[in-house]
């Protein structure tokens, strides 16, 4: 561990974890060893959001109490909310979690209740804590997708404004100014440009490590990178002749240390739990539903029928790549639902040209889109994969140029049309114009919310019908 021993307090930054609870439990023996060896009142830790991740299955299957136990067990003294807190959970579960005792604050300056216009009694936009006789100021605030918030019954404001007003109020009290943004590092160079008064900025959401801090005039700023690879570490000082903070600053890598046992514990009891409460059978299949990336299959051919129900649309269209396998004959758990389809992407109606659908099409047909990596954006598979689809029947000739391949569309049994607006039912990620960029191109977009797309096919599991038709291929290459 670095000596600390001049340092008046250390600062230890996390940042979107993403529920790897094992960098979890060696972060949270770092954080024992510094208390231990510079003692208590002379260590701060907090995390920048996107602690919890859906993704992994004790954090689905305890709706985060998990990650709220690792958090409280480490000592953390405050976090923010990331986005896979705040638009995964509905705002009644993140209550029912947050407002349980707990030894640390939840710092969030830009998120409100929609029905109220205020903050729940759990959350405060920004706090002073005191250690080893600094004062320090804690501002935190989250990335601002107020259209996706207000269907939790969130409402959410530009962050900057919000982080500029707390400063605004903290900076005369507090020897310190901190920013917990889970912004991403350009929002984060923004703000150290044009708000005054900030010392430091903890960031996070886009991943990015900062080995070495960035100072953009008086501000420095810090980040640990992504799963808990790395913890920050920033050792804090007032300058004698200046009285303003002087920082030094690292990332530690947290594979070289050890889990902490506790910690460790906390995971494999909830991991117990989770085996059970995911052991529920969803649906008993006599047929099995493949998955493939590359060919046309049953069971993205199955969500894809499902988005376009779901919406009430007119097509349904998804990338095969959002399923990291098939269904066997027998029983389907919920736990095996999640591990095929571990994402936090919703489902979204968009209205868009059929030009667009077309080129997106034509894409689906070429390698370099269908084996494409993708990542971010909600995606927890490896390559895109081909687009599965509902309410179209396509024909097309491999042996055409690239983009010219298909020969003949057909709507519901009616003729396409690229003038026309077509209604249809697909998923969010495609809205961010990932993947196939065309689908970012509709006229409009309505998205479903709390729903994931496992829940969509959860729901098509239980219809015969649907379960018949999705075996109907609904590409055609002429030999």
């Amino acid at each position: 561990m670095t000596e600390a021993n001049d340092a008046q307090v250390v600062l230890l930054h996390s940042n979107d974890i993403h529920s790897r609870l094992e960098n979890a439990a060696r972060i949270a023996a770092i954080i024992a060893d510094e208390r231990r060896v510079i003692g208590a009142d002379r260590v701060l830790a907090v995390d920048i959001g996107d602690h919890m991740d859906r993704m992994r299955m004790e954090t689905e299957g305890s709706e985060g109490r998990v990650n709220l136990a690792l958090l409280q067990e480490a000592g953390y003294e405050a976090i923010t909310l990331g986005n896979n807190e705040g638009l995964t959970y509905t705002g009644a579960a993140l209550h029912e979690l947050y407002s349980s005792p707990s030894r640390f604050a939840v710092v969030c300056a830009n998120m409100a209740l929609d029905s109220t216009g205020e903050r729940p009694e759990w959350m405060q936009p920004a706090m002073i804590v005191e250690k080893n006789g600094l004062s320090i100021g804690l501002v935190g605030a989250t990335a601002n997708y107020a259209p996706f918030y207000k269907l939790l019954g969130w409402t959410t404001t530009p962050p900057l404004d919000a982080i500029r007003e707390q400063v605004r109020e903290l900076r005369s009290r507090c020897d310190v100014m901190v920013v917990m943004s889970h912004l991403g590092l350009p929002l984060d160079r923004q703000m150290a440009e044009e708000i005054p008064g900030i010392d430091l900025i903890l960031g996070g959401h886009t991943h990015h490590l900062l080995e070495e801090p960035i100072v953009i005039g008086q501000t420095t700023l810090c980040a640990a990178g992504k799963f808990g690879d790395y913890v920050g570490r920033v050792e804090i000082r007032i300058d004698s002749e200046t009285g303003k903070p002087v920082f030094s600053a690292c990332c530690l890598p947290t594979g070289a240390y050890p889990e902490r046992p506790e910690a460790e514990a906390i995971i494999r009891t909830y991991g117990e739990d989770a085996k059970q409460r995911l052991g529920k059978v969803l649906a008993t299949l006599v047929h099995p539903l493949p998955a493939r990336v590359d060919r046309e299959s049953a069971l993205p051919n199955l969500l894809a029928a499902g988005l376009r129900r779901h919406a009430d649309a007119e097509i349904g269209i998804v990338n095969a790549g959002q399923l990291l396998g098939g269904l066997a004959i027998g029983d389907v758990s919920a736990g095996e639902l999640h591990a095929l389809c571990p994402s936090p992407i919703n489902p979204c109606r968009m209205m868009i040209a059929g030009a667009h659908l077309r080129e997106a099409l034509e894409q689906s047909l070429l390698d370099e889109y269908v084996f494409k990596p993708i990542r971010g954006f909600g995606f927890r598979g490896e390559v895109l994969g081909m687009l599965a689809v509902d309410g179209l029947s396509v024909t097309y000739d491999a042996s055409r140029p690239p983009m010219q391949r298909i020969i003949a569309i057909t709507v519901n049994g009616e003729p396409f049309s690229e003038e026309r607006i077509y209604s249809v039912g697909s998923i969010d990620m495609f809205s961010f114009r990932a993947g196939y960029e065309s689908l970012a191109n509709g006229e409009s977009y309505t998205f479903y919310l709390p729903e994931f797309i496992r829940d969509i096919i959860a729901g098509e599991l239980l219809s015969e019908s649907a379960l018949s038709s999705c075996h109907q291929l609904k590409w055609r290459a002429l030999e």
